[in-house]
C-alpha cells in the first residue's frame, strides 16, 4: 500500500511540476487522426504529425490542433514559500552561558625531538652517483 500511494504521489508531482502532463493529452490526438483519417484515408501518421508539429498552419480546425500535446507550453507549478510578518524569532540572554576557555599552547617542547626541527629542512649532504 505504501509502494502505491508513493507512485501515485511521485506521479501526481511529476504531473504537476515538469511537462509530464502532456502525456495525459494523447487521447486528444488519437481522437483528432481518427478525424483526419475520415477525411482522407490516405493519411498516415507521420503525413498527419508532420502538418501538426513541423509546419502547423491555421485551418478549420485550429482550435482541435491546440488542444493536441506538446502545441502549447505552459510554465509548471512552482511552489514558494516565505515567512509572513507573524513569524518572530527573539533571543534571550540569560538562556546561553559564558564559556570558559583555557590558553592551549601550541608547542610543548617536552614533547618535542630537540634535533627534529634542526635537521628537517637541511639539504642532502651527500650527491648519490
Amino acid at each position: 500500500m505504501k509502494k502505491l500511494i508513493s507512485i501515485l504521489l511521485l506521479f501526481l508531482y511529476l504531473v504537476s511540476t515538469t511537462e509530464l502532463y502532456q502525456l495525459l493529452k494523447i487521447p486528444e490526438l488519437i481522437e483528432h487522426y481518427i478525424e483526419h483519417k475520415e477525411l482522407n484515408p490516405d493519411m498516415t501518421l507521420t503525413a498527419f504529425l508532420r502538418t501538426h508539429y513541423d509546419h502547423p498552419v491555421k485551418d478549420g480546425d485550429y482550435g482541435k490542433d491546440q488542444k493536441l500535446p506538446f502545441i502549447i507550453h505552459t510554465t509548471p507549478l512552482a511552489l514558494v514559500f516565505i515567512i509572513g510578518n507573524i513569524f518572530h524569532f527573539e533571543l534571550k540572554n540569560d538562556q546561553f552561558k559564558q564559556v570558559k576557555s583555557r590558553k592551549i599552547p601550541s608547542k610543548n617542547n617536552n614533547f618535542c625531538y630537540k634535533g627534529f626541527l634542526r635537521t628537517a629542512w637541511e639539504p642532502p649532504r651527500y650527491l648519490f652517483s
